[in-house]
């Protein structure tokens, strides 16, 4: 994990949806100045700000604490029920693979 360029990946995702520090923070209800200190790296949020920051912004909370180098995929496109089609697939293959460790496990016994 590299919280160090949590304000660098911030202020990345920030520009690349076309928001000015100001409108971010005026969406997050939060300074400006609080948003300048997030991006250099002064202050970090809290849990529920990251959670409605991530929301805002539509990436996930791995991208921007250095978890995950990769982007989420967008889904701002897509319509409330194809979000829920999405978000059903992928509970499915979740629970295929814990069925497939699982078996991976029993068949190792």
């Amino acid at each position: 994990m590299s919280i160090e360029f949590f304000g660098d990946k911030l202020k990345s995702v920030r520009k690349s949806r076309h928001l000015t520090q100001l409108e971010l923070s005026k969406r997050l209800d939060v300074s400006k100045g609080t948003i300048s200190a997030y991006e250099q790296s002064l202050s970090y949020p809290s849990i529920e700000t990251l959670t409605r920051l991530c929301f805002i912004l539509d990436t996930s909370a791995d991208y921007l604490l250095g978890i995950s180098d990769d982007l989420p995929f967008k889904m701002g496109g897509l319509t409330d029920e194809q979000v829920e089609s999405v978000l059903q697939f992928v509970s499915v293959i979740e629970k295929a693979n814990e069925i497939n460790d699982r078996a991976e496990i029993s068949g190792n016994l």
